[in-house]
C-alpha cells in the first residue's frame, strides 16, 4: 500500500470519526411530577418541551446534532428529585437540565447541577428563592435560571386585584404545608403588609387533605371578605367544595395554580370565577401561540391543555436552551451559561418575545408586565375582567 492510499484511508477513517462524533444525541435532563396531583403541570411541562425538541430536531437539530430528552419522574418529591437529578448528571451525561414543577423539589435537588456546572432551566416552580440560591460572593455564577412568574412577582399582582381594585382588606390565607405553600405565604404577607394590612386568618392544610371545613370555619369566623389560596390542584378545589358546604360566597384569589385542571374539575361550579396571575392562557391571539395550541392538541389529542402555564413555559424553555447552545458553539456547560447570559438572537416565544432575556445577574425571564390575570370560566381559564 503506497503512501498516498494510506493517506487517503487516515483521512476517511478521521472523517468517519468526526462525523460519528457529530452524530452524537445532545442529551436534555427533563424532569418533573408526570404522576399523583402535581402530574398536570408536570405533563404539559413535559409535552411542550417535547414540542420544542421535534420542532428543532425536524430543522437539523442543534449543531448538526438532535435533542435527545431522557426523562425522569420525580413525584414531586424532594428525596426522588434528588435521586434523578443525580442519575441524570452522573449516569446519563445530559448538557443541561429543564424542568423542576415544585419548588421544594427544586431547592432541594438543584444544586447538583449547580455543583456540575451545567445549566438547569426551572420552567414552572416559581418559589421568590429558586435563583438566589446560589449568590456571589459564596457563588462567582449560578447555573439556576428561570422562565416561570415566580412568587414575588405572583403576590404583587394578586395583592393590587384585592386590595386596590376590589378594595377588600379582610383577607385569608390559605397554604399548604410544602415549601411551595408556605413560601409564597411568606411573600403575600410581605405584599399585603406593603399596603398596609395583615391577613385576619392564616390557616395550612396538608397534600391530600379531603376536608378543609375547620381552616374554612376560622376565616369565615374571622370576617374574611377573601380567600387567597397557595397550593396546587387537587387541595385548591377542596377548598373551593369546602366554602360551598359552608354556603359561604367570598371570591377566590391564588396563585397561578388555580389554572391547573384538577382544580378546574375537581371544583366544577364552585370554581367559577376564581382569579390567578398567568404568564400564558390557552388562546390563539398570537400566529405563535395559535401555532402552539393547535400543535399541542393535535399531537396529544387533548383540546384542554392541562396546563397550559406549564407547556407554554416547557416550550420556549427549550429554545432558549437551543439558542445558547448554539451561539455557544458547544455543549460545555460553562460557556452554555454564558451564552444564555448574553443571548444576541432575538426570539419569538409563546409566552413572550425574548431580547436579552437573562443577565449575569438576572436569572429570571418573567417580569411583571408579562404576567395578566385569569379568571375560570365554564371550565377553561380566560383573561380576567
Amino acid at each position: 500500500m503506497n503512501v498516498k492510499i494510506k493517506s487517503i484511508i487516515a483521512t476517511l477513517a478521521l472523517g468517519a470519526a468526526f462525523s460519528a462524533l457529530a452524530a452524537d444525541p445532545i442529551k436534555i435532563g427533563l424532569s418533573g411530577p408526570f404522576t399523583g396531583g402535581s402530574s398536570p403541570m408536570g405533563v404539559s411541562m413535559r409535552d411542550g418541551v417535547k414540542l420544542a425538541a421535534t420542532e428543532i430536531n425536524a430543522k437539523g437539530g442543534i449543531l448538526g446534532r438532535q435533542i435527545q430528552l431522557i426523562e425522569r419522574d420525580d413525584e414531586a418529591k424532594n428525596e426522588r428529585g434528588i435521586q434523578v437529578t443525580q442519575e441524570l448528571i452522573n449516569k446519563e451525561k445530559v448538557a443541561a437540565g429543564i424542568g423542576f414543577i415544585n419548588s421544594g423539589v427544586s431547592l432541594a435537588a438543584q444544586r447538583f447541577y449547580q455543583e456540575a456546572k451545567i445549566p438547569v432551566m426551572n420552567n414552572v416552580a416559581t418559589a421568590t428563592v429558586i435563583t438566589k440560591q446560589f449568590m456571589p460572593p459564596e457563588f462567582p455564577d449560578s447555573y439556576v435560571f428561570r422562565t416561570s412568574a415566580y412568587d414575588s412577582i405572583q403576590c404583587a399582582l394578586i395583592v393590587e386585584e384585592v386590595v386596590t381594585k376590589r378594595k377588600l382588606t379582610k383577607v385569608a390565607i390559605l397554604a399548604d404545608s410544602t415549601n411551595y405553600g408556605q413560601l409564597g405565604r411568606e411573600d403575600l404577607e410581605k405584599a399585603l403588609a406593603k399596603k398596609g394590612i395583615t391577613a385576619v386568618a392564616v390557616e395550612k392544610y396538608n397534600i391530600k387533605d379531603v376536608d378543609m371545613t375547620a381552616q374554612l370555619l376560622k376565616s369565615k369566623q374571622a370576617g374574611a371578605q377573601v380567600v387567597i389560596t397557595y397550593g396546587i390542584g387537587p387541595e385548591l378545589a377542596q377548598i373551593a367544595n369546602g366554602m360551598e358546604k359552608l354556603g359561604w360566597k367570598v371570591p377566590i384569589l391564588g396563585s397561578w395554580t388555580l389554572s391547573m385542571a384538577n382544580f378546574i374539575d375537581n371544583a366544577g361550579k364552585n370554581g367559577e370565577g376564581a382569579i390567578m396571575p398567568q404568564t400564558f392562557i390557552q388562546e390563539g391571539n398570537t400566529p405563535k401561540r395559535k401555532a402552539f395550541i393547535e400543535a399541542y392538541q393535535k399531537t396529544y389529542k387533548v383540546d384542554r391543555i392541562p396546563s397550559p402555564v406549564s407547556a407554554a413555559q416547557g416550550y420556549d424553555s427549550m429554545f432558549l436552551l437551543a439558542a445558547a447552545i448554539k451561539q455557544a458553539g458547544t455543549t460545555d456547560g460553562v460557556k452554555v451559561r454564558e451564552a444564555l447570559e448574553n443571548l444576541k438572537e432575538k426570539m419569538e416565544g409563546v409566552v413572550k418575545t425574548y431580547d436579552h432575556p437573562f443577565t449575569h445577574d438576572d436569572h429570571e425571564v418573567i417580569k411583571i408586565g408579562d404576567v395578566v390575570m385569569g379568571m375560570v370560566q365554564n371550565g377553561h381559564v380566560v383573561h380576567a375582567k
